[in-house]
């Protein structure tokens, strides 16, 4: 299914930044929490007192390398919102594309941003809450499945490792021609 018209396309940092907004939020959050962890750990160092130096490097820690973990998740959900993209645009609303994107929050987001920017998120958004799916449902479904999901392959290539996807349309010059076509039309 192709679209006779394209609603306006937002520039691609626009839609990155739509995709992770949950992520970079949470980003912010973590690098805050590093540079304060930092600060308690340089005092502890300075007062030569080794619990609160390892309890504070260990906070320090836990909060630096979640820098890089959200900031690759958001670079995977973007390619989920490109993939879910192309295929709705490929396909119309179809259920079995949904129900891709239904396992977390970040991933639900990506698609109900690329069904936007396609026109049909409310079907989609539609979707999901026939599919039980509440708003405040930010811990993925896998995780509270399988409490080991830590150890498994699939969670770090869904999550962080997601595959770089090339889109298949250029679609802000799909929507000049759609709006130039319409434009023609007596």
């Amino acid at each position: 299914m192709t679209y006779a018209f394209l609603p306006k396309q937002p520039p691609i940092i626009i839609s990155y930044i739509r995709v992770g907004k949950l992520l970079y939020y949470s980003l912010l959050l973590f690098i805050l929490e590093a540079w304060f962890y930092w600060i308690k750990l340089k005092a502890a160092y300075l007062e030569s007192s080794l619990p609160f130096m390892i309890f504070w490097l260990a906070c320090f820690l836990f909060a630096f390398v979640h820098i890089f973990l959200v900031a690759m998740d958001g670079w995977s959900r973007f390619q989920n919102y490109k993939r879910a993209k192309d295929q709705f645009y490929m396909h119309g609303f179809n259920k079995r594309i949904a129900n891709t994107y239904i396992g977390s929050k970040c991933q639900r987001n990506a698609a109900i941003v690329a069904a936007e920017e396609l026109g049909i998120d409310e079907k989609v958004k539609v979707y999901y809450a026939t599919k039980g799916v509440k708003w405040h449902h930010f811990v993925p479904y896998y995780m509270v499945k399988n409490p080991l999901f830590f150890f498994s392959d699939k969670f770090w290539s869904r999550s962080f490792l997601e595959k770089n996807y090339k889109a298949k349309f250029d679609y802000n010059n799909l929507q000049l021609a759609s709006a130039s076509e319409l434009q023609l039309q007596p």
